[in-house]
């Protein structure tokens, strides 16, 4: 049976700050594997061929594409945390919004009693839900 798994296509070598920072930020995240380009290319060393890890207890793969594209992350697809209490919820939209962009301000929408929508720092979007 096919596996689908989200795959995260960082420019500008940015991969590795955001998994760490991801691992770092985010409960139940983890890098399980790590590939780097090395010298002899086609990426510039150090930056990631290939990646699996977790966030937030969801696979993903990871890549730092040497090859400039004219288009990059959307909101159109985010990561949706649903965390228990309202302390954690502020911990990590703070973290996660902090150098990005908030879409949505925390507020209570109709659906949550605490909802947030932000980019951070990489492009990678984030909804937080305080369930």
């Amino acid at each position: 049976m096919a596996e689908a798994t989200p795959f995260l296509m960082f420019q500008g070598g940015a991969g590795r700050a955001a998994l760490d920072f991801y691992v770092e930020t985010v409960p139940g995240s983890r890098i399980d594997t790590l590939e780097l380009f090395g010298a002899e290319g086609p990426g510039p060393e150090g930056t990631i061929l290939r990646a699996h890890a977790v966030i937030a207890g969801q696979k993903v793969m990871a890549h730092d594409s040497f090859i400039r594209h004219g288009f990059d992350f959307t909101p159109s697809w985010s990561f949706f945390l649903d965390v228990a209490d309202a302390a954690e919820f502020e911990t990590l939209f703070a973290a996660l919004s902090a150098e990005g962009q908030v879409l949505m301000p925390p507020g209570a929408y109709g659906w949550s009693t605490r909802f947030g929508w932000c980019s951070d720092r990489f492009g990678i979007s984030w909804q937080v839900n305080l369930a």
